[in-house]
């Protein structure tokens, strides 16, 4: 039997470590793709530090710079100003500023924050602050409780303040958070003095009105920077390129303003302003026709410069029921008050712009000053309009100088008509008044006037008295001043020098002549037919003793919805040379009379007796002779005597003294003070150590009274008088009503009553 086997097919097992020819064609082909986007990846790496290095390079290390760059601003000291000489209106101090981080302000106890003791630290953070700064607590807390990154607490605040609060920091031992950075305040040494026209700053430092608007890229000057780098740690890394920009401080400026002439004129003012409840307030402007300087810019009411959004009593003063009036209503008032009134507003010039209109028919020629041109029947007929003449009985016949000296407005109705309204404007765009005058202030607008292609015969007879058109307070005086400057219009001015503070080189802001507007001749005619209108005609309260003064009334009537009168006085002193042109108006007056002659009038004469002298201009005692002035003897000095010997001496001056102090006591004051001239029986009151408590009396309204009422009206409350003039009182020094001590002198003017006012 045959031998079978069984057979079957055995497979070698595969060695591991002998690639798979399939398998391993895979892995390479992927291992080869890999390489190739390695290397591209590292191609496209080099290319991109290239890239970066060679073609952005600049770039990057600019933007690495920046983020490593720290900047430390400079801050710069505005700019003083000073009036023409040299007393500073307007400083700056160092001072600092509060701020906070309220995110820093926090107690961390095992590097997480205690909620508890965070919210009183910060309570009692808030409780310093407004104890410190005098601030409300809830609204401070709020915002040491804000998530803002940044929060101010107290702007420019004074050094004493300051020291407090640090002095709270150390004690409680709180820093984190809390910012003390220095800072700059703007002060007025004088308050009020000239604020209308000085403007203020705000808590940036800025200017916001009058002058300091103006000129505040002068007085701010350019900040200075230093720049450096510091590390990641905001450590400052060594730099031998440290950049350091110096500041450039503002400059200084140098008015044409004269604190003294401003003052005096603030005063005269608010005088007349309350004593004829004016309730719209007054302005006044003091120029030099020669140069265009401003001696004195004034709007009343007033504001304190540096409380600037408190309303002071001044203001108050306009209202009967302050109180009453709403906050939103109080604002308005308050922010009403920082217009420079003299350039901002417009108003209807009256009789005063008859200057204007004489000096263009004597220039054309149309009449002369003396020859008799014109005929007032008492008014002017156009059609069915009749425009009728201030003065209820006719003037008359009458030359332009009687015309000027009876502010007769048929006349200058007739006027108008023969010069022409194309000539009337021809001229008042030489004269400035179509136009802003360019003062440098801040404000500035121009009046109104009719469009020449719109004026009609009424329009033009009410513009030729200075009815129905408007100008600014610096427009009329500018114009005016042509008038008495030999016909030569200067471009107002009121900024002098300009001083760069860092060097002290000066620049100097010379007058600007604009144009020659009338001759040299018409001037002078003018002159002496407005030295008529004073001497013997409306505007004879303006009169200063010693002086000869030329001037013009005003009364402008109410036009349309406007229900207020303006009263005002132009004059010009000494009208033989001229050096002063003074603008006198008053808004809205109360009481019996409204006529410039008699409300504004006064006013002028009270400034002009009281600048001349002090410009040192030399007066004329022949122009005294008119003028009715009391006999004085100057008061001796009695201080350091005896009460006993004091009364013998003041006795044998014909002096009264009224005292309390025993006969052997000590003279140690006496009101009025020593060397005032005073009439026979003048009362001095006498002060000893044990008497050193002033006696004071109310001083009475004395308008109206005769010389001998006053007096005795004085002497009833121990108050003496000094007086100029004859007739009735028009004006007094001190306002009714003014608390002074006995022995104090009151001042009083008086003039004969004129029935011709206008």
């Amino acid at each position: 039997m045959k031998n079978i086997r069984n057979t079957r097919t055995i497979k070698k097992k595969a060695n591991p470590y002998q690639p798979d020819p399939i398998t391993s064609g895979s892995a390479n082909k992927k291992l080869r793709i890999f390489m190739l986007l390695a290397i591209a990846l590292f191609i496209v790496l080099v290319l991109r530090i290239a890239w970066i290095e060679f073609i952005d390079g600049d770039e990057f290390r600019a933007d690495m710079n920046k983020q490593l760059s720290t900047s430390k601003v400079i801050s710069t000291k505005r700019g003083k100003i000073y009036d023409t000489n040299g007393k500073a209106l307007a400083i700056s101090a160092k001072v600092d500023t509060v701020t906070i981080n309220p995110n820093l302000i926090r107690v961390v106890k095992n590097k997480a924050v205690d909620e508890e003791k965070t919210k009183a630290l910060k309570e009692k953070v808030a409780k310093a602050f407004s104890d410190i700064f005098e601030l409300d607590y809830e609204s401070t807390l709020e915002k040491v409780n804000s998530t803002k990154a940044f929060e101010t607490i107290a702007r420019k605040q004074e050094k004493e303040k300051i020291d407090q609060l640090r002095k709270w920091m150390t004690d409680e031992k709180c820093t984190s958070g809390i910012n003390i950075d220095e800072d700059e305040k703007r002060y007025y040494p004088y308050g009020s003095l000239a604020s209308n026209m000085l403007g203020f700053c705000g808590s940036d430092n800025q200017g916001l009105y009058g002058l300091e608007q103006k000129w505040d890229s002068v007085l701010t000057g350019t900040p200075g920077r230093i720049i450096t780098q510091k590390d990641a740690s905001q450590d400052f890394i060594p730099d031998k390129n440290e950049t350091y920009i110096a500041a450039e401080n503002g400059c200084n400026l140098t008015l044409t303003i004269d604190a003294n002439i401003q003052s005096i004129c603030e005063k005269y003012l608010k005088q007349a302003v309350l004593g004829y409840d004016c309730k719209n307030g007054g302005t006044v402007v003091v120029m030099n026709p020669k140069t265009g300087d401003v001696l004195a810019m004034v709007s009343y009411p007033d504001y304190n410069l540096n409380e600037p959004f408190i309303a002071n009593e001044n203001l108050k003063g306009q209202y009967h029921d302050w109180e009453s009036l709403t906050e939103e209503e109080k604002d308005t008032a308050v922010k009403a008050t920082f217009k420079n009134r003299t350039v901002s507003e417009s108003y209807q010039p009256g009789s005063t712009f008859k200057i204007i209109t004489a000096a263009i028919a004597l220039e054309e020629g149309i009449c002369v000053t003396d020859h008799v041109d014109f005929n007032c029947i008492g008014y002017e007929e156009f059609g069915d309009t009749r425009i009728g003449c201030w003065k209820s009985a006719a003037h008359g016949y009458q030359s332009l100088r009687q015309a000027l000296m009876n502010s007769c407005n048929p006349a200058f109705m007739q006027l108008g008509r023969k010069i022409g309204g194309e000539t009337l404007y021809n001229y008042y765009d030489a004269f400035g008044l179509l136009s802003k005058t360019g003062i440098d202030t801040s404000g500035e607008e121009k009046g109104l006037f009719h469009g020449l292609s719109k004026l009609g015969p009424v329009e033009l007879a009410t513009m030729s008295f200075g009815q129905g058109i408007t100008l600014t307070p610096i427009q009329l005086t500018s114009a005016v001043s042509a008038v008495a400057n030999d016909g030569v219009l200067m471009q107002p001015r009121l900024v002098r020098q300009i001083e760069n503070a860092d060097t002290g080189i000066i620049t100097t802001i010379e007058p600007k002549e604009v144009r020659t507007v009338i001759s040299k001749d018409t001037s002078k005619k003018m002159l002496d037919m407005l030295t008529s209108v004073v001497n013997d005609g409306t505007g004879s309260y303006g009169q200063v003793r010693g002086y000869s003064i030329a001037g013009k009334t005003g009364t402008s009537e109410p036009q349309g919805n406007d229900t207020a009168y303006v009263a005002s006085y132009i004059g010009i002193a000494p009208s033989e040379s001229p050096e002063l042109v003074i603008l006198v108006t008053l808004y809205d007056p109360k009481g019996q009379s409204h006529q410039g002659g008699q409300l504004a009038g006064p006013v002028v004469s009270q400034i002009a007796s009281e600048i001349l002298p002090y410009l040192e201009i030399p007066n004329n005692t022949e122009l005294e002779q008119n003028i009715s002035v009391p006999e004085t003897k100057s008061l001796p000095d009695v201080r350091n005597k005896t009460i006993s010997e004091a009364k013998q001496i003041l006795s044998d001056a014909g002096f009264i003294a009224s005292t309390s102090g025993g006969s052997d006591q000590i003279v140690t004051n006496q009101v009025p003070k020593q060397g005032t001239p005073l009439e026979n029986s003048s009362i001095i009151k006498l002060y000893t150590e044990d008497s050193t408590a002033t006696v004071s009396q109310t001083v009475p309204d004395l308008k109206g009274y005769t010389l001998t009422q006053a007096r005795n009206a004085l002497k009833a409350k121990n108050l003496n008088i000094s007086y100029m003039g004859s007739g009735k009182v028009i004006s007094q020094n001190i306002t009714a009503g003014t608390t002074v001590e006995e022995g104090t002198v009151i001042h009083i003017n008086l003039q004969q009553p004129k029935t011709e006012l206008h």
